[in-house]
């Protein structure tokens, strides 16, 4: 209870903050979808040559990257540390944040949300209802809790990941990040991995599971009984990359130096 009243004191403040300045909000909404859309149109082009991709039809891809975005969205929401190193480690915020006596992740995580990026999951449900109605798709009522869980495994494999790489910030303080190339890797989710060769397809289903945020659990509405097994994984591998990075963040908390030194 205590944490969550702490989280809607900070959510109230965020709210009354950004619509402070409304504008600023619609454009940065405006710019996240038209992001959105241009990797949507990339996609119609590649298909604009070629009805199927390694087995996988235009429709397919379409629906995966629906898919891909909820997850996404909910991750880039709540877990915004891009610039975790750079802020909290090279300038020191870090001392402000480990003298309060609140476990020092989730007051990163609160200080840096964009409530705003859930719009990005919207734009995603609608996608996928889009290609569901093309491809003709049947649901069924516990189909939401699934999804729901799916979701949730997604988003928490992204955390997972991207909190295990601000961690290593404890450790070394250089300017220098891969985060952006981590993103840009994070990008391969959103297509099956059939048409990677076996060294990418491994690297994404156990060394850095991207594949569990877009294909694999997309594969289950799809009808894809062959990977059934790695959709069902998918709450599994989220919980298991969160709580490595969480004990990775508790270790590297006891490493940290201080700005001063």
């Amino acid at each position: 209870m205590f944490y969550f009243s702490m989280f809607s004191q900070y959510f109230s403040q965020y709210l009354k903050t950004r619509l402070q300045y409304r504008v600023d909000l619609a454009v940065e909404i405006f710019s996240d979808l038209l992001f959105q859309g241009v990797n949507l149109v990339f996609i119609l082009v590649v298909f604009g040559h070629t009805q199927f991709l390694s087995g996988w039809s235009r429709e397919e891809i379409i629906f995966i990257y629906g898919f891909f975005l909820v997850p996404f969205a909910i991750f880039a929401a709540f877990f915004n540390i891009w610039d975790f190193n750079e802020r909290y480690i090279v300038k020191g915020e870090m001392d402000r944040i480990l003298t309060r006596p609140i476990h020092s992740l989730f007051q990163v995580v609160i200080e840096r949300m964009e409530v705003e990026s859930l719009f990005g999951a919207f734009t995603g449900i609608a996608i996928m209802i889009y290609a569901g109605i093309k491809l003709d798709l049947v649901f069924h009522w516990y189909d939401v809790f699934i999804f729901a869980a799916m979701v949730i495994g997604g988003a928490l494999v992204y955390a997972g990941i991207f909190i295990s790489l601000a961690s290593i910030g404890f450790w070394s303080d250089a300017r220098t990040s891969i985060m952006p190339m981590m993103y840009n890797i994070g990008n391969y989710g959103r297509y099956p991995v059939n048409i990677y060769n076996k060294v990418i397809r491994f690297v994404l289903t156990w060394i850095l599971p991207f594949a569990f945020v877009g294909v694999y659990p997309s594969a289950y509405f799809l009808g894809k009984e062959e990977w059934y097994v790695y959709a069902f994984l998918t709450p599994v591998v989220g919980i298991v990359f969160f709580s490595m990075a969480i004990f990775l963040w508790n270790i590297g908390v006891t490493k940290y130096r201080g700005a001063g030194n």
